[in-house]
């Protein structure tokens, strides 16, 4: 889904580097991911921390991501990506228990 022309596979070990980092990353940022989602429920009186992330999100994915592709088409849709943002959010939340790593590496590879 990258913007790279070479078709290069990771690794297996690379793969679980990359959700080990992640899982670290994700206990750091646990606090702002927590203040996202909070305001994505209350949307009336805090929809600007919603629309930022949003907003940086989607720049993001056009920035880096291979926008001909189908799947990177559907994370650009605002009526799609919701479900997709909340769900990742939530993945990222839950991978502050002991259990991150199995967790974030199942929904990584049922994406």
């Amino acid at each position: 889904m990258r913007k790279s022309y070479v078709n290069n596979n990771i690794k297996v070990d690379e793969f679980d580097a990359l959700i080990k980092i992640t899982v670290e990353m994700s206990k750091y940022l646990y606090p702002y991911i927590r203040e996202i989602l909070k305001s994505k429920e209350d949307i009336k009186e805090n929809s600007i921390i919603w629309n930022d992330f949003n907003n940086r999100f989607i720049e993001l994915i056009k920035e880096r991501f291979n926008v001909d592709s189908m799947r990177v088409k559907k994370l650009l849709n605002q009526a799609e990506n919701g479900e997709i943002i909340i769900k990742s959010l939530l993945i990222l939340s839950f991978c502050i228990s002991n259990k991150g790593y199995q967790k974030l590496k199942k929904f990584l590879y049922d994406f």
